[in-house]
């Protein structure tokens, strides 16, 4: 080790009275302010911890939540592309309040022809748009969309007057819903689908030109109950696209009918297997059942083409049923190939499933599976065993959206069955992302349509660890001797984002249809500081059971972000609140540097400053105790005998007087440092991290010291260092391994480093080759 850590008394009496001295003089100018440290507790933003929810970030002994529990009966046109629905509702009101009326989201009236949603936005004529985009915006007429009601009834079939709010619909009930009573009533409806491949719609159809046919994945179908609780009573707020969903857990029973050779699959568990299965298809399944390291084909491609080419007029209705989820999907197609093999779940065999047509294939028979099941084990590894009895992968032409149970995802080769690292990295990272969503909303089930980056960063940040374990599991899947190329999580990626334009970064904690950037924000940047958190705040054994307790307090309940940023210290001991702030409370950014270096001596001869200090409290040097004193190099205190000396060697006094206070094993212990420096580190960047450095000595040796982030409670702007080495110091850098997305690092090196600019970076590539 090549620092030198005095600890005398005498020394720390020094350096602190002549800070406390300069401490006295800077507060005669300063005038008084309110409390403004990066450290101070987030009482402010924070709301007071209550019987709901508890200041550990536990929920409360109060703590409730709302039960919806839906009976259903669909019909597809396929002809048409129309749903037909009658669903029964039975809400169960586990509130202390009294309700006077119910809410339910009309998601699909985001696409009504009246809808407001595709004028909230301004910005003037693009620089460039997708032609379909293009077509639907400026060339074509409006999407006729959303809900037609045909009626709300009560469970007498009684009319209930009811009112429609653009996505949003109050039922008036004839009297209050009390406490712990429940309300049945009924609604029919029926909608025209949209073609999710125009603006991305969340769900639809994709028509398939060269045969005529389309592939349905279908969600938002039904009016869904809002969610009401103890933070925001009704979360009624408008879905405008960008923000998703509160949703209340139930259980579910719904039958769909669709033409008699599509095959489906949706959420919960398939009630008449053997009505719409083949006698093949159910030798295939119970195959599929047992088979742990692949997957077997239910439906096969040729199956599958074959099945392209009929139109059938029959139908055939798939009953599926569901316990304790959110909400409901599915998906439906003649074109479907059908994939499923089981995965190890604890003591429980949870089916991991794909489907996709032809045009998948080959990319989607490789990997769809294999990414759905490892993704089931990676986050399960990280929160809690995956509950539910399936998980399924639709594959859906520039979709990546999730459902409980059901997601669909992108990663289309082309025609002749090639594909790019970047269609097949882009195919495998929104399958783990998709699939992952199950865990975050889907059961640790935040409020999306508020707070985006609960789920979406959440999300993101496991995603970015099944992605690497992917590469380790799945090592012939990636280049040889890299890891898996993940597009967010790193540190570095997100610097191009928290480096930019101020006046188009919003907070983290900002509703999601009020961002500028919605990707970066919701996505990248909360998974990159929750990746900087483990690694390099917290350390992966602290963070990893903190986020567990989390995830595992909070699964099939609501959580808020302080119930995540309260559990995530109360399980640690790790004051974190500084962190929130600066990385979820403000835009600021992470910027370290050097911003100096002084050499200084050892003399046991007061320096002109301490002589000052003295004078000005009536001190003699007969009055202090034998003490070290350094003198900077060029200052007028400085003695050029002194170079190279130790203290031992410089002061007779001050080695009688270290071995005076020193046991023996301590003085045999002693490597006297030569060389003593005062390094001074600065940060114009407004996060608060640890200082990170690598010291390089002039005997080749280099040394890596984390310093805690409290070293700047006391100053936000610089910190001085004292560093005391046996050889010289030759260089020093900040943050060498790019672990806290420092956004300019030309300030992080000692001596600076000169950056090439273009021209000669493209120089040096030519001469490499």
């Amino acid at each position: 080790m090549r620092r030198f850590k005095y600890t005398f008394a005498s020394l720390l009496f020094l350096f602190a009275a002549v800070s406390f001295a300069q401490e006295d003089e800077q507060q005669k100018k300063e005038p008084g302010h309110y409390n403004q440290s990066k450290f101070k507790q987030l009482y402010e933003e924070f709301a007071t911890p209550n019987t709901y929810r508890s200041a550990s970030g536990a929920p409360g002994p109060d703590y409730y939540q709302q039960q919806a529990d839906y009976k259903m009966d669909i019909r597809l046109d396929d002809k048409n592309a129309k749903i037909y629905g009658e669903e029964t509702i039975t809400y169960t009101n586990n509130s202390p309040d009294d309700l006077e009326y119910l809410w339910l989201q009309l998601d699909q009236n985001v696409r009504a022809k009246d809808s407001k949603a595709p004028l909230r936005n301004g910005g003037g004529v693009p620089l460039a748009e997708q032609p379909g985009g293009f077509a639907s915006k400026y060339m074509g007429e409006p999407f006729d969309g959303g809900f037609n009601i045909d009626y709300v009834k009560d469970a007498s079939g009684k009319a209930l007057p009811y009112t429609i709010n653009f996505t949003m619909m109050r039922v008036d009930i004839p009297a209050p819903l009390k406490s712990g009573e429940q309300y049945t009533f009924s609604v029919k409806w029926n909608y025209n689908i949209p073609d999710h491949t125009v603006n991305r719609a969340r769900s639809g159809f994709e028509y398939f030109v060269k045969d005529g046919n389309r592939a349905y994945v279908i969600a938002q179908f039904f009016p869904r109950m809002a969610v009401y609780s103890d933070v925001e009573g009704w979360q009624n707020h408008q879905f405008w696209g960008s923000g998703e969903f509160a949703l209340t857990f139930g259980d579910y029973e719904v039958n769909i009918t669709v033409p008699a050779d599509h095959v489906l699959d949706g959420t919960g568990v398939l009630q008449n297997r053997k009505e719409v299965y083949s006698k093949e298809m159910m030798r295939r399944y119970e195959q599929a059942k047992k088979s742990y390291d692949k997957p077997v084909v239910i439906v096969t491609q040729e199956e599958a083409e074959a099945a392209e080419k009929g139109f059938s007029d029959k139908t055939k209705t798939w009953k599926l049923k569901a316990e304790n989820v959110r909400d409901f999907g599915f998906a439906t197609s003649r074109k479907f190939i059908w994939d499923m093999q089981a995965v190890k779940m604890g003591d429980r065999d949870v089916m991991a499933v794909s489907m996709y047509p032809k045009e998948g294939n080959p990319l989607w028979e490789e990997y769809s599976t294999k990414a759905v099941a490892h993704t089931l084990k990676s986050y399960s590894s990280h929160t809690f065993d995956y509950p539910y009895p399936k998980a399924i992968s639709v594959h859906a032409k520039n979709q990546g959206m999730e459902y409980p149970m059901i997601c669909w995802n992108y990663g289309r080769p082309n025609e002749d069955g090639t594909y790019s690292d970047r269609v097949k990295y882009g195919m495998i990272s929104v399958i783990i992302h998709e699939v992952g969503h199950n865990f975050f909303p889907m059961i640790v089930n935040s409020d999306e349509r508020q707070w985006g980056w609960m789920d979406e960063g959440l999300d993101t940040f496991m995603q970015y660890m099944a992605e690497q374990e992917f590469g380790e599991e799945f090592p012939d899947a990636i280049a040889p001797n890299s890891n898996y190329p993940s597009r967010r999580g790193d540190p570095a990626k997100i610097v191009p984002y928290m480096s930019g334009d101020q006046s188009t970064i919003s907070p983290i904690m900002s509703n999601p249809e009020n961002v500028y950037q919605l990707g970066p924000n919701a996505y990248g940047k909360p998974a990159t500081a929750l990746n900087i958190l483990r690694e390099t705040v917290m350390g992966r054994e602290l963070f990893d059971h903190a986020f567990k307790t989390y995830a595992q307090r909070w699964m099939f309940k609501h959580p808020t972000p302080e119930d995540f940023f309260r559990t995530m210290e109360d399980a640690s001991a790790v004051d974190l609140d500084y962190y929130w702030r600066g990385w979820f409370y403000t835009t600021d950014y992470v910027d370290i540097g050097v911003k100096g270096i002084k050499k200084y001596y050892v003399s046991d001869k007061p320096t002109k400053k301490m002589q000052e200090y003295m004078a000005a409290r009536n001190m003699t040097e007969a009055d202090l105790p034998p003490l070290v004193y350094l003198a900077e190099e060029g200052s007028e205190d400085f003695d050029p005998n002194l170079k190279g000396k130790s203290p031992s060697e410089s002061s007779t006094t001050l080695k009688e007087f270290m071995m005076d206070n020193m046991t023996a094993a301590e003085r045999a212990a002693v490597k006297e440092p030569k060389y003593f420096y005062e390094v001074t580190y600065d940060k114009p960047g407004g996060i608060p991290m640890p200082l990170i450095v690598e010291y390089t000595y002039a005997d080749g040796t280099t040394e890596n010291i984390t310093y805690p982030v409290e070293i700047w409670r006391k100053n936000d702007d610089e910190v001085s260092l004292v560093i005391s080495a046996t050889s010289e110091l030759k260089g020093i850098v900040v943050d060498p391994k790019m672990e806290t997305a420092d956004i300019d690092t030309t300030n992080n090196s000692w001596p600076k480093q000169e950056e090439q600019n273009d021209f000669d970076k493209f120089k040096e590539n030519i001469k490499g080759k």
